[in-house]
């Protein structure tokens, strides 16, 4: 079996599916039927250097994927030790990570880079320090700055978002953002978790999952790309290619309250699995179809998949 399907953070322990905080300390392994996840805070995979490409590609193409408050230069740098560090403690033969006061040297061997800085140099690293980060891992990022009582997102480049818009959000605080979720405000949802958040400790991070559905192996399906893939879903209800065009999307999201600058760093991994290749593991295969077919109508609709849920429940349980 394919290390993606083994190490693929199936994110169902029901046959219904509801919103909910769901959230459990990071760093432990969580074993699947295919396998497991889960024991990393960052992951480096076959698609590393695909992946990386594609992001400078979207960042290039729309600088708006990174944004960042002007106070928050400080948790940006914060950010950056932090997780070239996790990188460079996580996989030891590819990377590394050494600094020496305000001196640091970073080599990430998958890129073939070896790098130099000063710390607070912003014009030591491609791109500036939130351009470079985002080029160094798989993760999307948000920083989160806490005031007012609020958390509010002023910080990230997210350049593979399912169906919303960094761009849009930056500067806004985190229950407004969350706000259009169905059924979430009045289940208490958003305020649980933001509070969650607020009180973590530093050094002890913690890990959620959130799901959907994509056409084809596409990472960026952005509000502003919407023009590009929005028609694939009303189309691929009827194609004969549905388990391999349809996708199962999970957002591994780690929150980590950074030990230096006290702003919550918030990863967002993404994971793409075919209904094919799901369906490989049979237990996956009837739990995911039942989970379709119970899904409420409002949540599908806020997912986007209300097209073709039918469709790929009847493909996974009939099939």
């Amino acid at each position: 079996m394919p290390e993606r399907v083994r190490r693929f953070p199936f994110p169902f322990p029901h046959d219904q599916y509801m919103y909910s905080v769901n959230v459990e300390p990071a760093r432990r392994l969580n074993p699947t039927a295919g396998g497991g996840w889960g024991d990393r805070v960052v992951e480096v995979d076959e698609f590393y250097l695909r992946d990386i490409s594609a992001r400078r590609v979207v960042l290039d193409r729309d600088p708006s994927r990174a944004a960042q408050m002007p106070h928050m230069r400080p948790g940006v740098w914060g950010a950056l030790h932090h997780l070239l560090g996790e990188l460079a403690t996580t996989y030891p033969e590819q990377m590394s990570y050494e600094r020496t006061g305000d001196r640091c040297h970073w080599v990430n061997r998958l890129q073939q880079l070896d790098l130099s800085f000063n710390v607070g140099d912003d014009k030591g690293v491609p791109g500036g320090p939130l351009r470079f980060v985002s080029s160094q891992i798989q993760e999307d990022f948000a920083l989160l700055d806490h005031r007012e009582d609020a958390l509010w997102l002023d910080a990230g480049v997210v350049t593979f978002a399912a169906d919303w818009s960094l761009g849009f959000d930056v500067g806004l605080p985190f229950r407004e953002i969350h706000g259009p979720v169905p059924r979430a405000a009045a289940m208490g949802v958003v305020e649980r978790a933001e509070q969650f958040m607020i009180n973590l400790q530093p050094g002890d991070p913690y890990r959620r999952t959130n799901w959907t559905m994509t056409v084809d192996r596409r990472l960026d399906t952005s509000t502003e790309t919407y023009p590009e893939w929005a028609q694939d879903r009303s189309l691929v209800g009827g194609d004969p290619a549905l388990p391999d065009r349809l996708h199962l999307r999970v957002e591994v999201q780690h929150l980590i309250k950074v030990p230096t600058t006290g702003s919550l760093l918030f990863l967002i991994r993404t994971h793409l699995l075919s209904l094919r290749e799901l369906a490989t593991v049979p237990a996956w295969r009837a739990r995911f179809g039942e989970v379709l077919r119970t899904l409420p109508d409002d949540l599908a609709q806020y997912k986007g998949i209300a097209r073709y849920k039918d469709a790929a429940a009847d493909w996974l349980l009939e099939g």
